[in-house]
């Protein structure tokens, strides 16, 4: 699952990216225009945007040029130009791919699809909708405000999602987080995973503690 800005001044499109991305599986952002795009862009964190280009008082080429300034997330430019100088020029200052009016929603998916897979393989990040966890900058996120927790707690949440959806025994996860030579009692852990989940906030729900076995981060819940 990501998290999708789709910006277009026809409401009709962006209404039917968004219903199609949330069907599939994404949260969606919708904005209208530049300038409000920019605004959501500056105040929340996305994965991926799809923007038109031809927009009135700003276009697309413009806002994705604001946007790279802010944060460098892949871009999709949606837009009813065709002629090779465009998609150059969209290439040119930073877009990822280029989606020419009329469109197949199946294959403007599997373009995100295509890009977001990329994105996972180049970036030391793990995304559950608005938590992110950011490994060479050692630093979680929940919708773009970073939350401080100890070192203990960040590593078990990221052993957890690393492991996102399977079952860890107790035993595993004190190895991994505190050593095999660690003499632990399962009061440590469980006061530490108590302690993540507060951290987590509405999060903390993720985490499933399994009868006689240990915790599991679900994949959704």
């Amino acid at each position: 699952m990501a998290k999708l800005l789709i910006v277009d001044d026809e409401e009709k499109i962006r209404e039917m990216i968004g219903k199609y991305a949330v069907h599939e599986g994404h949260e969606c952002v919708l904005a209208s225009d530049g300038k409000q795009a920019l605004q959501k862009f500056s105040n929340e964190d996305f994965d991926l945007v799809v923007l038109d280009i031809m927009m009135p008082e700003m276009d697309g080429y413009e806002t994705l040029k604001k946007m790279k300034e802010i944060k460098d997330v892949p871009c999709i430019f949606l837009t009813a130009l065709g002629q090779e100088y465009d998609r150059i020029y969209g290439f040119d200052i930073g877009a990822e791919d280029y989606v020419t009016k009329p469109f197949s929603l199946k294959e403007l998916m599997m373009r995100i699809k295509v890009i977001l897979k990329r994105e996972m393989k180049t970036s030391n990040k793990i995304t559950v909708k608005g938590l992110v966890v950011d490994e060479d900058a050692h630093m979680v996120s929940i919708d773009g405000k970073r939350v401080d927790m100890a070192n203990k707690e960040y590593e078990l949440l990221l052993y957890l999602l690393k492991n996102m959806g399977n079952a860890l025994t107790r035993q595993s996860i004190i190895s991994k987080v505190w050593g095999y030579e660690y003499d632990s009692d399962d009061r440590t852990l469980d006061t530490h995973m108590k302690l993540l989940r507060k951290d987590l906030k509405e999060y903390g729900n993720y985490i499933t503690t399994i009868r006689g076995v240990g915790y599991r981060f679900e994949k959704e819940i």
